[in-house]
């Protein structure tokens, strides 16, 4: 039985050899755009090929072993294309968020170094090639344009994907780079999402990267008859170390969803019978709210995974009980470990996967830092997928990571007498009430319960008394009215005093971060 790959060149390779006549990726998005009859479909044996050929043009164009490129574009069959053929000539890729405007972009390509950045055209309003071409971050940078809107011509000196796919005729030299790629090699620089200040450059490894995708897709029991809608942005260690890398170790198909909607993502599943949809806890709220649900057939789903520092119980409950999805599994991860710290499983019974995370990935550990009275404390994680460490930040590596090699993740949690973490929340959400500490997660766990509740946040605000007290903020189920004296009234039925809200406040969304997570930051 061949080894389990610890380099994605080794296990594209190794999927072209297992399934090349299989289907690798299935991207219906562009096809009006270019003229495509039907959707763009690649064997595993065929996309081998492409990334093959996108890594000679990298070489041709004078990318070294261990430059950087960067890829700032949405959820298309030309992402893992050019991630894969990035890792394939030996280089290191760096995902740019798609919500970055041009100045976020551009710090990150010099921080980074980037040799080669890949963008697109138009794309939700915003044209990220001009921008690139129009700002001095581009000078003495190859810059590949994907053309998404079907123009065909774009401004000098931008090189068009299609043109620069033709400087890859020389495939020796990016075979060569692909045989020479170690485990110990970089494969990625993945910036924090920065909600607390300017993002880290995050030095993941081959090997953290690969192990953690293959314990991942193991236990979701991926392999090649399934179909996985990637709806989570490919730049997210979701979208890329859990949708693309998995994909490639387990030959399962890959259909890519460049803008969520919840009527293009129940379609596709409907259409493509989507097997595995992981994605954020609001991703399913939305497609469990939708009036249109029950007119798409959505049964052949069998496998949902979500994650976020807190995952509201009721959801997990309306997955299994509305959606009859079969295995329905909580994760925890950060950028800092590629994604992955803990798991449920499929044997876990209901209530395990409804309250908490589970227990560490294979190859991984933790442990609670100075718990308190309630045995909560700040959650320490150390193993195969933790970073090298931050890019050219060594005093903020050794802050995260301890002289014993535990990453401080700056969550807080419980472990339960079967090993299974629980997160309480993060440390610098918890707000101090008449001396008490409360965790905002503990509040919002309650008022998600509530008739027409959709999510709900809770901030601590200053209190002249106290020092802090709750302020809740809640958005509406479709129809649904919400009253917040009634809303506080209902938590005082479940909740201590110093943990009830004493304001609450109805939005008609929240601010988020582009993995979907809220922006409490931004909340007042």
């Amino acid at each position: 039985m061949t080894a389990p790959a610890t380099t994605s060149p080794q296990a594209l390779r190794q999927a072209a050899a297992a399934w090349p006549d299989r289907t690798a990726i299935v991207d219906e998005q562009w096809t009006e755009l270019l003229d495509h009859d039907e959707p763009i479909t690649l064997t595993w044996k065929q996309l081998l090929g492409q990334v093959r050929v996108f890594a000679a043009a990298l070489v041709e164009s004078g990318v070294a072993a261990g430059d950087r490129v960067a890829v700032w574009a949405p959820n298309s069959y030309h992402w893992p294309i050019a991630a894969l053929g990035t890792h394939y000539a030996g280089a290191v890729l760096v995902p740019l968020n798609t919500r970055y405007t041009i100045s976020e972009a551009a710090q990150i390509i010099e921080r980074a170094d980037a040799a080669v950045v890949v963008t697109v055209e138009e794309f939700v309003g915003t044209n990220r090639l001009a921008d690139l071409l129009g700002h001095p971050v581009s000078r003495g940078r190859t810059v590949v344009g994907i053309d998404l809107n079907g123009s065909g011509a774009l401004p000098s000196p931008a090189v068009s994907w299609t043109e620069f796919l033709t400087r890859g005729t020389d495939l020796g030299p990016a075979d060569a780079r692909a045989d020479a790629v170690a485990d110990s090699d970089l494969s990625d620089i993945l910036f924090t999402s920065g909600t607390t200040g300017a993002p880290k450059g995050v030095l993941a490894e081959h090997r953290h990267s690969l192990a953690g995708a293959h314990a991942w897709g193991s236990n979701g029991g991926l392999g090649p008859d399934d179909r996985y809608l990637q709806a989570n942005p490919y730049f997210h260690t979701f979208g890329y170390k859990a949708g693309i890398l998995p994909s490639v170790l387990f030959g399962t198909t890959m259909v890519p969803l460049a803008v969520f909607t919840p009527e293009s993502a129940m379609r596709m599943i409907a259409e493509h019978r989507i097997t595995a949809f992981p994605g954020a806890p609001t991703v399913f709220q939305t497609i469990l709210d939708s009036p249109q649900r029950s007119g798409y057939d959505l049964s052949s789903l069998r496998l949902v995974v979500t994650g976020a520092t807190v995952v509201p119980v009721v959801l997990i409950e309306r997955l299994q009980s509305d959606l009859g999805v079969e295995t329905v599994l909580t994760a925890y991860g950060q950028t800092e470990t590629s994604g992955f710290i803990t798991t449920c499983t499929a044997d876990d019974d209901a209530v395990t996967i409804a309250t908490t995370c589970g227990r560490p990935y294979p190859g991984m550990a933790i442990r609670l830092d100075n718990p308190d009275a309630n045995g909560a404390g700040e959650i320490l994680t150390r193993g195969a997928m933790v970073m090298r460490g931050y890019l050219d930040d060594p005093a903020a590596t050794a802050k995260a990571i301890d002289d014993d090699g535990w990453l401080h993740t700056g969550d807080v949690g419980t472990i339960d007498d079967d090993g299974n973490l629980q997160i309480t929340d993060r440390l610098k959400d918890m707000y101090i009430c008449g001396g008490f500490n409360v965790y905002p997660a503990e509040v919002e766990q309650v008022l998600a319960r509530v008739d027409g509740v959709a999510e709900a946040a809770v901030i601590g605000v200053p209190d002249e008394r106290l020092g802090e007290v709750g302020r809740a903020f809640v958005t509406a189920r479709p129809g649904a009215q919400l009253d917040p004296d009634a809303l506080i009234a209902q938590a005082r039925e479940s909740l201590a005093n110093f943990k009830v809200p004493r304001s609450v406040v109805v939005l008609d969304e929240f601010p988020r971060n582009a993995s979907g997570k809220i922006l409490k930051r931004e909340l007042s």
